[in-house]
């Protein structure tokens, strides 16, 4: 009976790791229709009695602003380029921290950001710790790094409701993403880290000093000649 039980528990795992693989690999060239974290918001909102209009516009990435691209890297994951997925120097830098109390501090990159959005659900469980680093794992294998970070920019949450850059730059500034301006998309990216919170259009002053350091940063890495290091090996 246990060898059955073990034996069914397999091809299951087998299954699912196989459906995860066509998915990811689908997506790299059909946009994802939503994300875990649309779904999650969506439920909260029936839970809880409070109405909400999810506000999200596909952009492909020719039609994404470069300073906006260049922002979200120098704000989140300014080795985007070089890793595979993970940037164990900051996983390192963050555990001894967090080992020392206070604030908790991550060390997620785009692409792990990426994972947990699109197919997973929020929390700190070993679960979704270990799913996360499953798919990112996929998504770093199947898709080139302009398609993370395309997918990235129009899944991000920017404040309640409201996801994508395109729906972003339109609820913050009231203009399409490609004309965003470099303090506008500085000050997007400024407040990921806690979009429901921290407002860009009404930028208070911490929001307003990470908005000009990433624009510092932006031009440290180069600016949108830091792109040219994601394109595709056959471009």
């Amino acid at each position: 009976m246990l060898r059955s039980l073990l034996r069914r528990l397999l091809r299951y795992t087998f299954y699912c790791a196989a459906v995860s693989v066509l998915l990811v690999l689908s997506m790299r060239w059909v946009p994802p229709v939503g994300s875990g974290v649309m779904i999650e918001r969506k439920l909260e909102s029936w839970v809880y009695g409070q109405p909400i209009d999810l506000q999200r516009s596909w952009r492909p990435w020719a039609e994404l602003p470069d300073n906006l691209k260049v922002a979200v890297i120098a704000a989140e994951d300014q080795k985007f380029a070089e890793h595979w997925g993970f940037d164990l120097a900051a996983i390192r830098a963050a555990m001894t921290h967090n080992e020392s109390g206070g604030h908790v501090r991550g060390a997620s990159t785009i692409s792990q950001q990426v994972a947990k959005n699109i197919f997973l659900w929020s929390g700190r469980s070993w679960l979704r710790k270990g799913l996360e680093t499953w798919f990112t794992v996929l998504i770093e294998l199947l898709w080139p790094k302009q398609r993370i970070l395309e997918v990235y920019l129009n899944s991000a949450e920017w404040g309640d409701g409201v996801f994508g850059a395109e729906a972003a730059a339109r609820y913050h500034f009231g203009v399409g993403a490609p004309y965003l301006s470099n303090q506008q998309a500085s000050l997007l990216a400024a407040v990921l880290p806690n979009p429901r919170a921290w407002s860009a259009r009404k930028p208070g002053p911490h929001v307003s000093r990470r908005a000009n350091w990433i624009r510092q940063q932006s031009y440290q890495l180069g600016g949108s000649h830091y792109l040219d290091q994601l394109r595709p090996e056959s471009e």
